[in-house]
C-alpha cells in the first residue's frame, strides 16, 4: 500500500470518537451520516471532508490511534508494507507540537511492527497551497526523527500550484538524503508530470493519470 494519507483514513466511528473525546461537535451525529458525505464531485470536495477530519486530531494519542488502527486494517488485508502520507503543517498551525504528530504516529508503526510483523514507513507531505518557504520550515521541524522518515512528498489542492513551485524544497530534501514523491497529474495537467519528473528528479509520481494527455 504505497498511497495513503493518514488524514483521510479514520473511520467514520473512530473520527466521532476522537470528536467527542476532544469536545468537538461534528456536522455528523452517526457514523452512518458521515459515510453519506462520501460522495465526492471532485477533488475539492475530497479535500473539504478531509482537512474537517483533521481538526479531530488534537493529541499525541489521536496521532497513534489513527496510524494504529489503519496498519491493523491492513494487516488484516494481507498488507506486509504500507507507506503513510501525513501532512503536519495542518496541526502545526493550530499549535499542535510537532512532536506530538510524530511520536504519535511513529509510535504506532513501531507498535504495528512489533505486533502485527506489517512494514510501515511515513511520508512527509507539504502542502502546496502553502509556500515553499513553509515546506522548508518543515523540513527542518521534522529532522529530530530524520533516521525514521521514508521519504518527502507535495499534496493537495494541484491546479493553480505545479511542482515547479517547490523545486528549491525537493533539492533540499534530495541533498539531505531522502527520496522524494509528489502528487503530479491528479487534476492537474500532464505538464506538472513532466516538471515532477524532469525538474523535481522525483522517485515516485502519486496518481499521473494526466500522463495520459
Amino acid at each position: 500500500e504505497l498511497h495513503m494519507h493518514l488524514e483521510g483514513s479514520i473511520e467514520a466511528e473512530l473520527l466521532l470518537e476522537l470528536a467527542a473525546r476532544n469536545g468537538l461537535r461534528p456536522r455528523w451525529e452517526t457514523p452512518e451520516a458521515l459515510r453519506g458525505a462520501y460522495r465526492f464531485r471532485n477533488l475539492q470536495a475530497f479535500l473539504d471532508l478531509y482537512y474537517e477530519g483533521c481538526r479531530v486530531l488534537m493529541q499525541e494519542r489521536d496521532f497513534y490511534d489513527i496510524t494504529r488502527a489503519y496498519l491493523r486494517r491492513a494487516h488484516a488485508d494481507a498488507v506486509v508494507r504500507a507507506e503513510l502520507f501525513l501532512g503536519p503543517q495542518g496541526f502545526t498551525e493550530r499549535g499542535i507540537a510537532i512532536k506530538a504528530v510524530m511520536d504519535g504516529v511513529l509510535t504506532a508503526m513501531r507498535d504495528a511492527t512489533r505486533e502485527d510483523g506489517i512494514s510501515a514507513g511515513l511520508l512527509v507531505s507539504a502542502q502546496r497551497h502553502r509556500s515553499e518557504a513553509d515546506a522548508l520550515k518543515l523540513l527542518d521541524s521534522v529532522m529530530p526523527w530524520a533516521e525514521r522518515i521514508a521519504g518527502f512528498g507535495l499534496g493537495g489542492a494541484e491546479v493553480g500550484n505545479p511542482p515547479s513551485r517547490f523545486a528549491r524544497y525537493f533539492r533540499t530534501c534530495r541533498d539531505r538524503g531522502f527520496r522524494i514523491t509528489v502528487h503530479a497529474g491528479e487534476e492537474g495537467p500532464a505538464s506538472y508530470v513532466r516538471e515532477a519528473v524532469d525538474l523535481l528528479q522525483t522517485d515516485r509520481i502519486d496518481h499521473g493519470v494526466a500522463c495520459m494527455d
